[in-house]
């Protein structure tokens, strides 16, 4: 009898990672066993692979980024593509091209991979549909962080096992955050249960559509959570008063180890970074390795975006 060969789940899909909304769970898992794998590489003495030989991955990002823009970066190089970061700040655009204009001149060198960082919701979308090749979005604007939730996800069932069944607590600026959203689509998507703790000024209207518990009383919310994830404050994206003070908002809404007892005994806490310490959370509290997870979401992190460009780069 001749052998199946295996279909993967992305293979008859988009070639472009735009949002988890756009994923199937079968498509997440995949992307999720993928990365897996990449964990004891990345761990080991040789770490160079040559799966993207030949491919060109370009690096465009609008907005400051050290985690996802370095990760990406390395996650290229590791699988052997040539990778190019464009400094914006020296761009065409600061001479008032505009995206369109860019990702005309950037498809006119043939890359294979377009990973794009936007203020914008909506640019990588818009990208994708004037190049030819695979396009990855690193944040836009309010809308989604694809590859931040998948990074959370395998840290979750590095740690516990399994996501389906948890309870997990999203805590802080959820109106601005795309991390959130992302999260909130993939861990639902996933099995998990979510509640999302915010000030009424930074929750945003009809949350509870997205298949979530609102709440804004960190006891209330946390209460038999598994997973902490706290989120910066998105300053840059304020405009107007959203918050009467930082210290009164470390008071209610800044996770301290007195916080956190209203979760399970055995909760651990995770951070997209930056953090802002003494705002969003206890510094003891977030380098305490019995709890923080922050450190494993960096590392993982390489991994998950070494899955997404193997598996979206054909």
């Amino acid at each position: 009898m001749a052998t199946e060969k295996k279909v993967t789940a992305i293979k008859n899909t988009p070639k472009h990672l735009l949002g988890i909304q756009n994923l199937s769970v079968l498509e997440a898992k995949e992307i999720l066993n993928e990365a897996k794998s990449f964990i004891k590489l990345n761990r080991g003495s040789s770490k160079k692979l040559d799966v993207l030989r030949g491919k060109t991955q370009i690096n465009l990002f609008f907005e400051p980024s050290t985690r996802t823009q370095s990760s990406f970066d390395l996650a290229g190089k590791r699988l052997g593509a040539d990778v190019m970061t464009i400094n914006m700040g020296n761009s065409a655009l600061k001479k008032g091209e505009t995206l369109i204009d860019t990702a005309m001149t950037l498809n006119a060198m043939h890359p294979d991979i377009i990973v794009i960082r936007h203020q914008d919701s909506g640019a990588p979308n818009l990208l994708s549909q004037k190049v030819n090749c695979t396009v990855i979005n690193a944040g836009d604007g309010r809308r989604e962080h694809p590859t931040q939730a998948l990074l959370d996800a395998l840290t979750i069932i590095n740690r516990k096992g399994n996501i389906e069944g948890l309870k997990i607590a999203i805590c802080g600026d959820i109106l601005h955050s795309r991390v959130a959203r992302s999260n909130i689509y993939l861990m639902n998507m996933l099995g998990a249960e979510v509640n999302v703790i915010a000030p009424k000024t930074l929750m945003p209207k009809g949350i509870d559509n997205l298949g979530v518990r609102s709440f804004t009383d960190m006891k209330k919310g946390l209460d038999g959570c598994d997973i902490v994830m706290m989120l910066r404050l998105q300053n840059e994206r304020m405009q107007g008063s959203f918050l009467p003070s930082k210290r009164e908002y470390y008071e209610f809404f800044g996770l301290t180890p007195e916080k956190l007892k209203f979760a399970k005994k055995d909760a651990l806490l995770m951070h997209p970074g930056p953090m802002n310490r003494g705002v969003e959370i206890d510094t003891k509290l977030a380098d305490d390795i019995n709890v923080s997870l922050v450190k494993e979401q960096v590392e993982l992190g390489v991994a998950v975006r070494m899955a997404c460009l193997k598996l979206y780069c054909k």
